[in-house]
């Protein structure tokens, strides 16, 4: 029971700041509620018992792909922000919503193709931190590794296009 109430707290706390985080005006504020989410995100992990996905959520997404972002902001000068305005008119928000629509009916249709609710009614059926840890830095099909160093590759172009933006030659 204590599992469900804090699973609840958590899936309130994820969803409340995903949506400001969408919905505030102020930069810094975004990459703060983003923050939260991650780290709801993180809880969500740590009450599965799975504390190492806990951990590299904590120490990968929450502190570096945020710090990233924060760094991104702050390398932006003040006015080049200023005059920026958002005006929402009709077209926006409804490719917005059509577009949104659309990602929806294909995670349904992906879901309901490869029998996930299936496989996921199935009690018995537990995924051990082994399983996991193998799926994650395997080099079969349906493994991870190849897409973790292409993650790590343009991470790290990221940081040197930063870098290379944050110097200044006059």
């Amino acid at each position: 029971m204590t599992n469900v109430f804090m699973f609840i707290i958590l899936a309130v706390v994820i969803l409340a700041a995903a949506v400001l985080s969408v919905t505030t005006k102020r930069i810094m504020r975004a990459a703060t509620f983003l923050l939260f989410v991650l780290f709801g995100v993180a809880g969500i992990y740590f009450l599965l018992d799975y504390t190492f996905l806990g951990a590299a959520q904590i120490s990968v997404y929450a502190g570096g792909i945020t710090m990233i972002y924060i760094f991104a902001i702050q390398l932006v000068s003040k006015q080049n922000l200023q005059g920026m305005k958002e005006h929402l008119n009709k077209s926006k928000l409804i490719a917005g919503a059509l577009a949104a629509l659309v990602g929806v009916a294909m995670i349904f249709f992906v879901l309901l193709k490869n029998r996930f609710v299936e496989s996921v009614a199935i009690p018995n059926q537990e995924v051990t931190m082994d399983k996991i840890g193998s799926t994650l830095m395997g080099a079969d099909k349906y493994q991870y590794v190849l897409p973790f160093e292409f993650i790590s590759l343009f991470l790290l172009a990221c940081i040197i296009g930063g870098i290379v933006i944050s110097r200044k030659d006059k």
